[in-house]
């Protein structure tokens, strides 16, 4: 008996040109994406303070706005992996100043500088540690579990140091946190700071692991059920906030020359204003460290140019707020003015469409 004849293969399909009556599918465009937006918003505040403002374009002006930028770049860096999963941590400002303070205490005691440094990190991710276990195994608030330890920390540090500074630190040590490459005015240390930048990008961006922040940032009980272990990522997230923040710190005490229990007081809310000025959400699940670097440049631009401008503090600590709010609320508004128009477009086209015979409508 012979067998049903086999159907022949599949004949070769150009799929490279759409088909006839099929609008084309375009991709992402990123040059009009929001990380680029930040780009373009960085390039021409810099081009009008160059031109506005004197003495901003100049070797000097770079080195200062570049040292002043680099404790808010690295810690924002954590930041924006907790962010994307829709959590945040308020307590870095006060590891920071804890690890300065116990740094200080250590050396003025006689301890060696590279023991005391690394007693400073260990604190940095114990108490990073703390803040993940809380959230992470406990399941308790992020917003209020890092307000707690935000005070317990600063607390700890005043503790540990009380009204004292140290500042005797070695002098190799703190001519290193101002040093510049050549006649550039950049300073050394962003090197080591672009290189966390990078890890931070190829952790986010290049492996399943930032993928799975991002799934979490949409739906926990999603990522949970396909696989991603939400506990252990948030636990290991916050870990490494800890020990950028303390890293963070020792740079702090090397570059003012100074450890203090009030060291970085107020960084928190700098970067957090950072991180979401460059397209981070606050909700989770949105972000990139592209927009973030030039969140942070942006802010630390238009800061260093006010203070060259004679702006006092004050007004300094205003406009954080201010771009913290526009910055937690203008996604939000144009999400909602984007839905609008969608809906509006839709019903228009809806509207315009002729009924055909036997459709729904005549039936």
């Amino acid at each position: 008996m012979s067998s049903p004849a086999m159907p022949r293969a599949a004949a070769a399909v150009d799929t490279s040109t759409p088909l006839s009556g099929v609008e084309k599918i375009r991709g992402p465009r990123w040059w009009a994406g929001r990380d680029a937006v930040m780009v373009y918003l960085l390039a021409a505040f810099v081009l009008y303070a160059i031109i506005t403002i004197p003495r901003f374009a100049s070797p000097v002006t770079t080195g200062f706005l570049l040292l002043d930028v680099i404790p808010t770049l690295l810690i924002a860096m954590p930041m924006t992996l907790i962010i994307i999963t829709g959590e945040i941590d308020l307590s870095v400002a006060s590891v920071a100043g804890v690890s300065s303070a116990v740094l200080g205490v250590l050396w003025a005691g006689g301890t060696g500088i590279w023991a005391a440094i690394a007693v400073a990190l260990v604190c940095g991710l114990a108490a990073g540690a703390l803040n993940g276990a809380l959230i992470a195994f406990l399941q308790l608030p992020s917003l209020a579990v890092t307000i707690g330890t935000l005070a317990l920390f600063r607390g700890l540090a005043l503790v540990v140091i009380g009204d004292n500074a140290v500042a005797d630190f070695p002098v190799e040590l703190t001519s290193l946190a101002s040093d510049k490459l050549g006649g550039t005015g950049i300073p050394v240390l962003m090197l080591p700071a672009l290189a966390l930048v990078v890890a931070a990008g190829l952790v986010l961006h290049k492996s399943s692991f930032g993928r799975g922040l991002y799934a979490m940032g949409y739906s926990k009980e999603a990522a949970q059920f396909v696989g991603i272990s939400v506990e252990w990522s948030k636990f290991w997230l916050y870990v490494a906030s800890g020990l950028v923040s303390a890293a963070a710190g020792i740079f702090w005490t090397f570059r003012y020359t100074s450890a203090r229990s009030d060291n970085a007081s107020g960084l928190e809310l700098l970067v957090i204003a950072a991180v979401l000025l460059g397209g981070v959400s606050i909700f989770g699940g949105k972000g990139s460290i592209v927009g973030v670097v030039a969140g942070v440049l942006l802010i630390g631009s238009l800061n260093y140019a006010l203070r060259l401008d004679r702006v006092s503090d004050v007004v300094l600590v205003t406009l954080t707020g201010m771009l913290l709010i526009a910055s937690a609320v203008a996604p939000s508004i144009g999400a909602a003015i984007g839905r609008r128009r969608h809906d509006r477009r839709l019903r228009r086209r809806l509207a315009e469409e002729p009924i055909k015979p036997g459709g729904p409508s005549a039936e």
